[in-house]
């Protein structure tokens, strides 16, 4: 195995470590002195020594990656899918392009949104200023003004975006199961007017000068003595790090601080703000939401603080892989037994698609998406929520509550 040259300088002594662990007081003294040393050595920065500069290109051309014909990820040149270890030896590096390229595919994704969904884009805060932090949705044209249906969208947690699922889908398989594509235009040709959350656009993020990194550190709430002791371990920890400055070639990566949106400050606060300013607003007589992991526990928030407005104008929500809880989140009564009758949730299993899956949450019937991996279960459930959509309309015209999947486990939960 191929070591970089900054960490085989620090192997030999290891070596001489463990030849003095076998002799006398004397030699284990030196090792413990010996052990002292190695404890002060960053290896993660030692391990920058050899590391090229954190330097991307700003388009997938530039990357020389491109989407095929069948939205897969496939090198230019080459016509091979995306590789993760560019270079070997450097797994921060690879991960730091990785990034990289997961920023370009954001992009990549939101300009799919208006060029083939036809999709709008939405500032947030509705009233935002020209100089406060902003976030956005993605609504159709006839989102606010459709009189029939409207379909709501709500992705995950993590570096995901407005109009998508899972990156890795994206970059390892193809556009359809890592996106909201195929859903945005099913629900199009349907009748739906659509609108995209983004959630997890909470914060911009800004470059600390000097000045507001010494604020920062100035304006701590501790008593003097216990700042005075943790400056003077910062100092000797810097007095450390510049004297191995000279053994290593570090990236230096700026320092940042967050700026909140306003309103926007988390997934929940954002489900709760665009329900006030667009979903509650909107025409539709039936109002219908997919949300997925993270985006099911942003869901069930807004039931929550939103009980009466939600029931009377969503007829059927569908969970993929929801991680919510309805203990943690002090669900009440009335809302559970409403999530036992109108949701859904497909959860990632071995079991074959819409088999009805055993829980002991007294909440909303599970069934399996048909796949075990969690990022895949949107897109595996793809074609079983929109019948469970439309066996909803009907029930909801009929008055009778739809029945998507066997509800075997029905007794269970009315019992706890």
């Amino acid at each position: 195995m191929f070591l970089p040259c900054s960490v085989t300088s620090v192997v030999p002594v290891w070596i001489m470590m463990a030849q003095l662990q076998q002799g006398g007081p004397d030699e284990k003294e030196k090792t413990t002195a010996l052990k002292d040393l190695l404890s002060r050595i960053d290896l993660d920065e030692l391990m920058k020594k050899d590391e090229p500069p954190l330097e991307f290109p700003d388009t997938l051309e530039g990357f020389e990656y491109i989407f095929n014909e069948k939205g897969q990820l496939r090198h230019i040149k080459t016509g091979e899918p995306f590789v993760f270890n560019y270079r070997e030896d450097l797994h921060r590096w690879n991960q730091k392009r990785y990034e990289a390229l997961g920023e370009i595919i954001t992009k990549y994704v939101y300009e799919l949104l208006q060029t083939e969904c036809h999709l709008k884009k939405v500032t947030l805060p509705v009233d935002a200023t020209e100089s406060e932090p902003k976030s956005f949705i993605f609504m159709s044209e006839d989102a606010l003004t459709n009189p029939d249906k409207l379909l709501v969208l709500i992705h995950g947690n993590g570096v995901v975006r407005a109009g998508q699922w899972a990156r890795r889908l994206i970059i390892n398989e193809d556009l359809d199961s890592g996106t909201q594509i195929p859903y945005i235009k099913k629900a199009i040709e349907e009748g739906y007017g659509v609108i995209v959350l983004n959630p997890n656009e909470n914060y911009i993020e800004v470059e600390k000068t000097k000045a507001q990194v010494q604020l920062s550190s100035d304006s701590s709430d501790e008593p003097a003595e216990k700042r005075e002791r943790k400056d003077k371990i910062q100092k000797e920890t810097k007095k450390r790090r510049d004297f191995y400055e000279k053994y290593r070639n570090p990236q230096k990566e700026k320092e940042t601080m967050q700026m909140y949106i306003r309103d926007n400050g988390s997934p929940e606060e954002h489900a709760i703000y665009v329900w006030d300013h667009f979903i509650s607003q909107s025409a539709a007589e039936n109002v219908f939401f997919v949300a997925h992991s993270y985006g099911g526990l942003a869901f069930v928030e807004l039931m929550i603080q939103r009980e009466a407005e939600v029931k009377n104008k969503v007829t059927a929500v569908a969970l993929t892989d929801s991680v919510h809880n309805v203990w943690h989140q002090e669900v009440g009564k009335s809302i559970r037994e409403w999530m036992r009758e109108n949701c859904c949730n497909w959860v990632s299993s071995s079991e074959p698609l819409d088999t009805s899956v055993e829980s002991m949450l007294p909440d909303c019937p599970r069934v399996s998406a048909g796949t075990e991996r969690h990022e895949l279960t949107s897109w595996k459930s793809f074609p079983s929520i929109f019948k469970f959509f439309s066996e909803a309309v009907e029930a909801r015209n009929s008055a009778v509550k739809p029945t998507p999947m066997r509800r075997s486990n029905r007794i269970k939960y009315e019992e706890l």
